[in-house]
């Protein structure tokens, strides 16, 4: 029978305190050290507190304890796959699957598990083997819905949502996935209605506070249409997204080429070219640039996250020096160094919008340093002309050449951190 710490402590559980759980199961633990099932509970509320390290532990601790119990797999599967391990997190779900293959929640997390894997059918597959063994059930049902929108099928997307709001309209969840799937029809105003009742019912639901400053920001025309390339982009697998990005380059190369070869051509392609960079930028900076429009809007500073705000204030930090770089020559006759200063704080809203890209952990610690040697690199280029500027013609040649040589470096290095963003983003370290 179950004692009563463990019962509290489940009761704690879903009503998604872990926090007040994990003391009630240690005291459990402590009368009874080898129930597996409470060892397995701590982990999962360990996992949900990011205590990682010992989350795994206290895992396989009910696995070893019960190795044929399905509930301990389970949980040890979950805390994987919370750490980003993918591939045992797999391995061990279906190990839970085959002790049993009757509930529904052992398919919800190997539906999760495809997602994450960019394996859209698979997830769809897993999310109805789910609902035939629970047809009501909440994870399933949404996670089959993400799975027909990856997939394309909006419209069976949203009948699966409507279904399962008519059945249970207090969930959190499932009006949140509402809300994305109406994003991907542009229904904002609407997605934004479900958002906010997502919110309401669970305001530390990180997925609808995502989806507020999308359909917050997709008011404006510009970045409604960059959302929908976000979303396209984001159904595809890494490879295909590489194949588009290395397709882009090397078409705007070639067309570089055709302009040099046929010059009568070279009025027509240049629009396109320019169309091509503008967009290019703004793949990088949409997100960053908009969040800082977005700080103008009285509901959306609220959303934003404090990540968010920084990467905004960053990259307007960028745009700010930049323009004033570019007023400051305009108004003492365009001087050379003040332009170039100008050019060099643009380009780094590219790497520093970037950075923020990047997942959390050593990705983005790599990309941080990387923008930051280039930030330093820049400055020191733009500094040596500003000083130039007020020496005499023999020491500010010495500055000029140093200044060219730095900014050959920053501009090289400006251009291969697109190429390292792109890598980085794309990594999933595990925590």
């Amino acid at each position: 029978m179950m004692n009563a710490q463990l019962q509290r402590a489940l009761l704690l559980f879903d009503q998604s305190r872990y926090e007040l759980a994990e003391p009630e199961l240690r005291q459990a633990l402590a009368a009874d050290p080898h129930d597996a099932f409470a060892h397995s509970l701590l982990a999962l509320c360990l996992a949900h507190r990011e205590h990682f390290e010992e989350a795994t532990q206290e895992a396989r601790q009910g696995v070893h304890l019960a190795p044929d119990f399905a509930f301990t797999h389970y949980a040890l599967a979950d805390v994987l796959h919370d750490r980003r391990d993918m591939r045992e997190a797999y391995q061990t779900i279906q190990e839970a699957i085959r002790l049993d293959p009757s509930e529904a929640n052992h398919f919800a997390l190997l539906s999760q598990i495809h997602l994450d894997e960019r394996q859209w059918p698979g997830a769809l597959a897993a999310a109805e083997q789910g609902l035939e063994q629970n047809p009501e059930h909440v994870a399933c049902t949404n996670l089959r819905a993400i799975a027909l929108v990856r997939l394309g099928r909006k419209e069976e997307a949203g009948a699966t949502i409507d279904a399962a709001l008519a059945r249970n309209p207090e969930n959190s969840v499932t009006h949140a996935n509402q809300g994305w799937t109406l994003i991907e029809r542009g229904d904002y105003p609407k997605a934004l209605e479900h958002f906010r009742e997502s919110l309401r019912l669970n305001p530390d639901n990180e997925w609808a506070r995502q989806g507020i400053i999308e359909a917050l920001k997709s008011r404006n025309i510009v970045y409604a249409l960059m959302l929908r390339y976000f979303l396209w982009m984001s159904k595809l697998s890494g490879q295909v997204q590489w194949a588009i990005i290395l397709g882009g380059y090397f078409g705007n190369h070639l067309l570089s080429n055709v302009a040099r070869s046929h010059p009568d051509w070279a009025p027509w392609i240049l629009p396109v070219q320019v169309v091509y960079l503008a967009f290019a930028v703004l793949t990088w900076t949409a997100n960053p640039l908009f969040n800082l429009l977005l700080r103008l809007n009285r509901f959306g500073r609220l959303v934003l996250s404090a990540e968010q705000t920084l990467a905004a204030n960053l990259v307007g930090a960028c745009l700010f020096t930049s323009l004033a770089f570019l007023v400051a020559g305009l108004l003492v006759g365009i001087r050379l160094p003040l332009l170039i200063g100008a050019l060099v704080s643009g380009v780094l809203m590219i790497p520093v919008s970037g950075t923020f890209s990047c997942p959390s952990g050593w990705p983005r610690n790599i990309m941080a340093l990387y923008t930051g040697a280039l930030t330093l690199l820049g400055a020191v280029g733009v500094a040596c002309g500003l000083i130039a500027m007020g020496m005499s013609e023999k020491s500010a040649d010495i500055l000029d050449n140093l200044q060219m040589l730095l900014l050959s470096f920053f501009v090289l290095g400006a251009i291969l951190s697109q190429w390292l963003a792109n890598f980085l983003v794309l990594q999933r370290p595990k925590r």
